[in-house]
């Protein structure tokens, strides 16, 4: 049987199912901020074991200023222990050292951790630029071997980068190693992908409608809603329907199509040909790299 998909807490993703393994690219403070803690929120929400894994640009006590100011009782999760806050380095390396593969071992031993103490699973986030250059060989090992080793595992590991200290060639390596990636500049989302062959986009295209052919009518007036921007509510009144009952086809549509997340689901349809509506034009992605 399919396990239940989790909430993320970020609205463009909705919910994602176990072992998803995903990044973020982010302008300030304030971007970060308000994508982990809704992300952590919505975690402890659902009896998981978080861990956010901090460095620069942030301080540990600005992580938990921020935590603390959006998370209800924060604290006294903090004191159970089902939230861990705890600096970058102290997660990463080990003896001036970044390995791999002690670090996903780690990971492993979280979820073992969190099992055994009656928590769903884990979920996770660290920052991953603040070693500068001189591990990314080993950490870009790192994250494309998480994919297979996170597979099947009850952990979701949220990846953040600063877009101010990402080079064009680190960021097409970055959205290579995840599953989906997002960019929030100034409190505007984006989704991006590396730049692929046409015959590979048309390959998608066949798929991802062979893949649509299945949902009813109703599920696909309701997915173009989705692609078009709007939230709940707006469908909601647009098709006469409940609120609740938009959130059930979006969980059913997203068990039919068998993506992992939002964000999933939207490439998806954009592949099959549903467009997006009018927006405004993005802040310019580093070359390389393209917007969908």
């Amino acid at each position: 049987m399919r396990a239940p998909l989790r909430m993320s807490g970020i609205d463009v993703l909705g919910d994602i199912a176990w072992g998803s393994h995903f990044c973020l690219f982010y302008e300030t403070k304030e971007d970060l901020c308000e994508t982990l803690v809704p992300y952590f929120r919505s975690g402890l929400e659902s009896n998981e074991l978080c861990l956010w894994a901090v460095t620069e640009p942030l301080t540990i006590d600005e992580a938990k200023s921020a935590l603390q100011k959006g998370i209800p009782d924060f604290d006294e999760h903090l004191a159970a222990g089902s939230i861990e806050v705890l600096p970058g380095e102290e997660w990463y390396i080990n003896s001036g050292k970044f390995d791999w593969k002690r670090v996903t071992g780690q990971w492993n031993e979280k979820v073992r951790e969190a099992l055994s103490r009656g928590y769903e699973g884990v979920r996770g986030s660290g920052n991953a630029l603040w070693f500068a250059f001189e591990h990314w060989k080993d950490f870009s090992e790192y994250e494309n071997g998480l994919d297979k080793a996170l597979a099947s595992r009850p952990i979701n590991l949220l990846c953040t980068y600063p877009l101010a200290a990402s080079r064009a060639v680190d960021v097409m390596d970055v959205v290579d190693a995840h599953q989906f990636t997002l960019a929030r500049r100034n409190g505007a989302w984006d989704a991006i992908e590396a730049q692929r062959p046409d015959s590979e986009r048309d390959t998608e295209a066949q798929a991802a409608a062979a893949t649509l052919v299945q949902l009813t009518p109703r599920e696909r007036e309701v997915l173009t809603e989705l692609v078009l921007g709007a939230r709940n509510k707006q469908i909601a009144h647009r098709l006469g329907i409940a609120d609740r009952t938009v959130q059930v086809y979006r969980s059913r549509i997203m068990l039919k199509t068998k993506v992992r997340s939002f964000a999933e689901l939207v490439r998806l349809a954009l592949a099959a040909g549903i467009q997006k509506g009018t927006e405004p034009a993005p802040t310019p992605i580093p070359r390389g790299v393209r917007a969908r």
